[in-house]
């Protein structure tokens, strides 16, 4: 039986915009520590996204000296305090949940807005809130962050690579946006995963992660395109949706590392 392994880890502290990679971080109750934890809304606090706006990809998370840092071509730096205190609370709707946010103020707003031409702010979850995962899948007590149903998203490296094989040309890792990348099996080895551990930490894949739109933009660019969505959906397309990934959850907080082995 072959031996599966972790390869990557990725954390995106912005709701669709740009992450980083680690070799080791800590996973709390909402998942990746930090990830997800901030978000772009409109005016009306609904969440803002690379489906209607693919400039989201340009913003490039860090963290720095104790403090998230967002940077793209052509704009100074923000830098923002990666625990906000006394700030202005407000709801931010993701998904259809509204969720008790604090607002990160004007200095934020106006980064964004020029960003992406239109009028919007940044808010993020504190420790207070919360939000379920799709209770539908999920065991009852897994909460969420700003991520669209579930702590983590998993993919294997033998997946990317049948896609890319089909594709007229190759698509990053990145355009799918996992926080988990393993190795070591078949192409879409992951399908097949249900209870698992890496390293001390018990996770659970519960659904196959339904793709959008979103995998059509060139993340180093913002331009989008067909592919690889219309790709995907010549062969891994099921009642409607196209499937590429799994969704998963974990059972407590603890740790991961690149290189750990996954034990089914």
């Amino acid at each position: 039986m072959s031996t599966l392994t972790l390869r990557g880890l990725n954390v995106y502290p912005i709701k669709s915009a740009g992450g980083f990679a680690v070799e080791s971080w800590p996973v709390d109750e909402f998942g990746l520590r930090y990830d997800r934890r901030w978000m772009v809304v409109d005016q009306q606090g609904q969440a803002v996204t690379q489906r209607e706006y693919p400039r989201l990809a340009l913003a490039r998370s860090s963290i720095e000296g104790g403090r998230l840092r967002v940077a793209a071509a052509g704009r100074p730096p923000l830098d923002l305090p990666l625990q906000p205190a006394g700030a202005v609370t407000t709801t931010a709707v993701v998904w259809g949940d509204a969720c008790v946010s604090s607002w990160m103020g004007e200095r934020a707003a106006r980064w964004f807005s020029d960003l992406l031409g239109f009028s919007c702010s940044l808010v993020y979850m504190p420790d207070e809130t919360r939000r379920p995962a799709d209770p539908e899948y999920a065991p009852a007590g897994v909460r969420v962050s700003y991520a669209d149903a579930f702590p983590f998203l998993l993919i294997s490296e033998e997946s990317l690579a049948d896609l890319n094989a089909r594709l007229p040309d190759p698509v990053a890792m990145n355009r799918f946006r996992p926080n988990l990348v393993i190795a070591g099996g078949p192409a879409y080895v992951e399908d097949g995963l249900a209870r698992f551990r890496i390293g001390g930490l018990e996770l659970a894949a519960v659904k196959p992660c339904a793709r959008c739109v979103l995998t059509t933009t060139d993340q180093a660019t913002g331009l989008r395109g067909p592919e690889p969505l219309r790709t995907l959906a010549t062969y891994r397309k099921a009642n409607g949706q196209v499937l590429f990934g799994q969704n998963v959850v974990h059972r407590s907080p603890g740790r991961l590392t690149v290189g750990e082995t996954l034990r089914v």
